[in-house]
C-alpha cells in the first residue's frame, strides 16, 4: 500500500501545474523528448482540450518550447503510441481519443511473454472483470428495475442457440455487456470493463476449448443476469454475475 508521501509524490507530479513548472527544467536535461511530451500533455491540460481538438503545428511547438523539430516529432510518436495524440498526414496533430488500447496491447503482450506464470495474467483480468461487473451492480439494477428489453433478451437468446451447437459467441457477449453499462455516464468504466474484456478474449485461444456444457451455463446465466436486473433483484444479480464467471474462473484456477 501507497505510503502518504507516496501519493502526494504522485498527485504532485501528474497535476496540471506541474507539467508547465517542469517544462523549463527538463528541456535543459538529456531527456528532451520526455519533456516535450510532458510540455504537450500541459498544453492539452492547461487549455482542456478534447479528443479531436487540433494541436500547435511542429513549427510552432518548436518555436514555443525552444526544441528541435526532431524532438517535438519524436515525442508526437510516443504520445501517439499512447493514444493522447493523433497524427494525420497532411492535417496535423490533434488529440487523440485516449482509450485503453495501449493497456490492452501491454497486457497481450504481457501474458504472450509469462511462460513462467501460465495463466496469472488471466486470473488478474478475470478478476478485475467480475470486480467491476460486481461494482456497478447497483446501478445496472436501479436502471433496468420494472422494464423490459427484447434486444438484450435477444442477445441471450443468440448465446444459448450457438453453445446448444457447441459454437462460441463473443460477438453476442461482448453486445450483452455493453448494453448493461452503456447507460452509465462514467465513461472511464465503460472503457476498462471493454478493455478487460478484450484482453480476456484475447487470451482465450491459448486455453482449452471450453466445454459445450460451460458454454451453455454461461450463456444461460446471461439471462439470469437480465431477468433479475428487470425485477430489481440485487441479490439474484449479483449471484448471476458470480454464476457467470463460475465455468471460467474453474478454468483458469481462479478462486470463486
Amino acid at each position: 500500500m501507497l505510503s502518504d508521501k507516496s501519493v502526494q509524490a504522485l498527485l504532485d507530479k501528474y497535476s496540471v501545474s506541474a507539467f508547465s513548472d517542469r517544462t523549463d527544467a527538463l528541456l535543459t536535461g538529456a531527456n528532451r523528448s520526455a519533456a516535450t511530451m510532458d510540455a504537450i500533455k500541459s498544453y492539452i491540460l492547461d487549455r482542456g482540450l478534447k479528443p479531436g481538438d487540433p494541436l500547435p503545428t511542429e513549427a510552432k511547438l518548436c518555436a514555443d518550447l525552444g526544441v528541435a523539430r526532431s524532438s517535438v516529432r519524436e515525442a508526437l510518436r510516443k504520445l501517439e503510441a499512447l493514444d493522447i495524440v493523433s497524427v494525420q498526414q497532411g492535417r496535423g496533430s490533434f488529440v487523440g481519443n485516449m482509450t485503453m488500447r495501449p493497456l490492452v496491447e501491454t497486457l497481450i503482450l504481457r501474458n504472450a511473454l509469462d511462460h513462467s506464470t501460465g495463466k496469472a495474467t488471466l486470473r488478474h483480468v478475470v478478476a478485475t472483470r467480475r470486480t467491476l461487473d460486481l461494482g456497478i451492480a447497483e446501478e445496472v439494477v436501479n436502471h433496468f428495475k420494472n422494464t423490459h428489453n427484447p434486444d438484450i433478451h435477444a442477445l441471450v437468446d443468440a448465446m444459448t442457440q450457438k453453445a446448444e451447437r457447441g459454437e462460441t459467441y463473443l460477438d453476442e457477449d461482448i453486445a450483452f455487456h455493453n448494453a448493461l453499462n452503456s447507460f452509465s455516464g462514467n465513461t472511464l468504466t465503460q472503457q476498462l470493463m471493454s478493455a478487460m474484456w478484450l484482453v480476456h478474449q484475447a487470451f482465450l485461444p491459448h486455453l482449452d476449448a471450453p466445454q459445450a456444457e460451460s458454454l451453455l451455463i454461461t450463456a444461460k446465466t446471461h439471462g439470469d443476469m437480465i431477468r433479475a436486473a428487470e425485477a430489481g433483484d440485487l441479490k439474484a444479480y449479483k449471484e448471476a454475475v458470480n454464476a457467470h464467471y463460475g465455468p471460467l474462473a474453474k478454468l483458469i484456477d481462479l478462486d470463486t
